[in-house]
């Protein structure tokens, strides 16, 4: 009975359903399903060197972890780096844990996508490379487990979520930009 119950935990867990993408300029979908769990200015010194609007996004061991992409753009770094697995939702694991770092060169500007290992999660799998093309909803990657992904948006993004808030992979609108 156990070796059903975790095939069927397994079949569950690794779905990848299909989604609908927003469509429309300017608008910037969520990579991860889950909670919203940051939503906050920051400054991005390690990739970008700019002001942004950081979304992050914890992903609990029920939602999909099929990661896709924000918006339409051109894979600029992809950068994996070692780390620790802390619980993807405390503050400290966007800067400590093991990490896959994409950015994407878009018509709004350098944007930037991170796939966060948690405390469970002991891999991410990152499916392009620097120069590939993404449309808004490709899938892009995977995050094994409880795991969390931050996007650094432009600093003209106006949010269209709040904290707490749950969204879906290629459906939520996470911000628009200003015009």
């Amino acid at each position: 009975m156990l070796p059903l119950a975790l095939t069927l935990f397994m079949a569950y867990f690794f779905r990848d359903p299909d989604r609908s993408v927003p469509e429309g300029e300017g608008i910037f979908v969520s990579p991860a399903d889950g909670k919203v769990i940051v939503l906050q200015t920051v400054k991005e010194n390690q990739f970008i060197n700019e002001e942004m609007l950081q979304v992050s996004i914890f992903m609990s061991p029920l939602n999909v972890h099929v990661n896709r992409a924000p918006c339409d753009g051109v894979v600029g770094n992809v950068v994996h780096t070692s780390g620790k697995f802390l619980s993807a939702f405390k503050p400290e694991a966007s800067l400590q844990n093991e990490n896959i770092a994409m950015t994407m060169n878009t018509k709004y500007g350098t944007i930037l996508v991170k796939q966060i290992a948690g405390f469970l999660a002991r891999r991410a799998v990152c499916r392009v490379s620097r120069g590939g093309t993404l449309r808004k909803g490709d899938r892009y990657g995977v995050i094994k487990f409880s795991s969390r992904v931050d996007i650094f948006l432009p600093l003209s993004t106006v949010p269209m979520v709040k904290l707490g808030d749950m969204v879906a992979a290629g459906e939520t609108v996470l911000g628009r930009i200003q015009q």
